[in-house]
């Protein structure tokens, strides 16, 4: 620190980060000094903040503290939304006002998403009744006004979302359809009046489905009804599975 031509030269304070004097000894027995102060600044208290758990797919922002400005490593930006993709340890550089530095680490830990199923698409003639029942998570919330293992009734084809939360709070979602069959027209003809021993056929109109009697009546071909009131229902079956009754 010091350079004195000619002369011996000693050091006092050494141990002070402060001011430091030297003191320069001619061989005539001639003295003179000189100081020098050194400013030590202590390093500043940077925080990566908190580790943190986010679910996959997820954003994550990460603020550093105790500093001017922050560098983080694996490319993320002070304050600046990013997803991550895996369990990582993030480490932030930060610079205080005097030019020093210092760095602090954080985790983010990744957690994995329910695997929600809503179940197999179905389908129902209009009129009956169904249920949803979802797996994968702990607790389930469907769209359209419906409750998980609760039976309701729709009118008309629709999609059903259920959104599940997982035990660690992650939340995911599944689709599923019912589709909502009409039931078959039938018409199964007007009333008659015969005298007894005389045929009579019953032929139901219908939209192509098939239909079939009660009484042993086979559609299209004449019988001869017994004495009194008789009432006939024909019943039509669609290919969907439905059915109707005149």
């Amino acid at each position: 620190l010091a350079s004195v031509i000619g002369s011996s030269v000693t050091a006092s304070n050494v141990l002070t980060p402060e001011t430091y004097t030297v003191t320069a000894t001619s061989s005539a027995g001639c003295t003179a000094t000189a100081t020098a102060t050194i400013n030590v600044f202590a390093l500043p208290t940077v925080s990566a903040g908190i580790d943190q758990s986010i679910c996959t797919g997820s954003p994550a922002t990460l603020s550093g503290s105790g500093a001017v400005t922050y560098t983080w490593n694996n490319g993320v930006t002070n304050n600046v939304a990013f997803n991550p993709t895996s369990n990582t340890t993030y480490t932030v550089t930060g610079v205080d006002a005097n030019g020093c530095s210092n760095v602090d680490d954080m985790n983010i830990t990744m957690l994995a998403l329910p695997l929600v199923n809503a179940g197999i698409d179905q389908a129902i003639c209009i009129n009956a009744s169904t249920s949803v029942s979802a797996s994968g998570a702990v607790t389930y919330t469907w769209n359209n006004n419906v409750v998980d293992g609760v039976t309701f009734s729709p009118t008309s084809t629709a999609t059903y979302t259920v959104v599940g939360v997982g035990a660690n709070g992650c939340i995911n979602q599944d689709n599923m359809v019912v589709v909502v069959n009409p039931l078959p027209t039938v018409n199964a003809g007007p009333n008659y009046t015969v005298c007894e021993g005389q045929n009579i056929t019953l032929t139901a109109n219908t939209n192509g489905s098939t239909v079939a009697w009660n009484n042993s009546v086979i559609n299209g071909f004449p019988f001869t009804p017994s004495v009194g009131s008789t009432t006939y229902t024909v019943t039509a079956s669609s290919g969907f599975g439905c059915t109707n009754i005149d």
